[in-house]
């Protein structure tokens, strides 16, 4: 069995003059409707909501101020619900929404609560239908793009293939409404010429262009993940997916697996501080994966607390890791540079003989 997490852009799905596209969503609930048959499970991450309440307030475009937008997806979200059930209901399938912030990823046991939810909606049957919670999200919550919100889900319920629904065929060599671009139908890493490929601004109603689903993509396949970005407009792409045939742009997964918490550290947490690393330490966590210990900090900036996500960096600036903190800013003024057995001497006590232990570090 395959379990696949498949984004849906706004763009599919609904426009501000026109509202819901209800014949497109029928289409793809049907080619949904049809690999859950053959035994797959899907979790649907949905954009759509705000465009969906545009029309219904009377707007032609998605409005700048937050009280307007969050109304918007307040109204379009029961309207693309409804749509979701009603279709998938014609064909023997039931849906679920779950609305979701960036808290209920930060923070570790809503993130073990919304995995189990997720898991046992799948046990019965049932397909979720995820979307961000427009309606009560602001900036400090957000993910600012369904394409990572589907790229956290895919790590978050360990999927075995993350499928984002686009406007296009897929990743292109450049823009294709010019001349002579060409489909790339697999890429095996995703360089700093492919992401410079992809860049560009995103469409009217949505807020993630081809350059956020290339980051999505990098994303998901550190976890081990491979992600296809293909057309949204043409049906029976899904089923023909899973025979193994081409469809959209490939993206091979790592194959040095990264495991669910260290993704959600990755990605999940928000950095909440900076530490500056001599040669020594940037050496022992790139090339012979250790921990770092206060010996190896040379300068520490903004204030964190115990347990925070913090990136390391070069003495130079450039970002190297990202981890669990032992210790908060404030102490780790004090030990920084200290050898580990000065550490009780200096504080009057001792958390761990480690500023972040391997086990709670990422490279990035």
């Amino acid at each position: 069995m395959k379990r696949l997490v498949i984004k849906i852009g706004s763009s599919l799905l609904a426009s501000a003059e026109h509202g819901l596209n209800e014949k497109r969503l029928h289409t793809i609930t049907k080619d949904v409707s049809d690999i859950v048959d053959r035994g797959c499970e899907v979790i649907i991450v949905s954009s759509g909501a705000v465009a969906a309440g545009l029309k219904k307030l009377g707007l032609k475009e998605k409005p700048k101020d937050i009280k307007l937008k969050q109304a918007a997806a307040a109204i379009g979200q029961s309207s693309l619900m409804w749509a979701y059930e009603h279709s998938f209901g014609e064909f023997n399938k039931k849906a679920a929404q779950v609305l979701l912030t960036r808290d209920d990823i930060t923070d570790r046991l809503r993130y073990i609560n919304a995995k189990n939810t997720l898991l046992t909606l799948l046990d019965y049957g049932i397909i979720p239908v995820i979307n961000e919670n427009d309606p009560v999200a602001i900036d400090e919550i957000k993910f600012g793009d369904n394409d990572f919100l589907a790229s956290l889900v895919s790590g978050l319920v360990e999927a075995e293939m993350l499928v984002i629904l686009s406007d296009v065929e897929g990743l292109y060599t450049k823009n294709p409404g010019l001349g002579g671009a060409k489909l790339i139908t697999c890429i095996d890493k995703i360089t700093p010429d492919i992401e410079k490929i992809a860049g560009g601004e995103g469409s009217a109603v949505g807020t993630g262009g081809m350059y956020s689903k290339i980051l999505a993509a990098k994303q998901a396949v550190s976890y081990g993940i491979p992600v296809v970005i293909m057309s949204g407009k043409k049906s029976g792409l899904l089923s023909r997916l899973l025979e193994g045939k081409e469809a959209g742009t490939y993206f091979k997964p790592q194959k040095e697996k990264m495991s669910s918490k260290k993704g959600w550290i990755a990605y999940g947490l928000k950095s909440k501080g900076m530490i500056y690393l001599d040669e020594g330490a940037v050496k022992a966590l790139t090339m012979q994966g250790k921990s770092l210990l206060p010996s190896g900090v040379v300068k520490v900036e903004v204030h964190f607390n115990i347990g925070d996500a913090v990136t390391c960096l070069t003495n130079d600036g450039v970002k190297t890791a990202k981890g669990l903190t032992n210790y908060s800013s404030v102490e780790l003024m004090r030990i920084k540079g200290k050898k580990t057995s000065e550490i009780e001497t200096i504080l009057g006590y001792k958390y761990s003989d480690e500023v972040i232990h391997r086990d709670n570090l990422v490279l990035v």
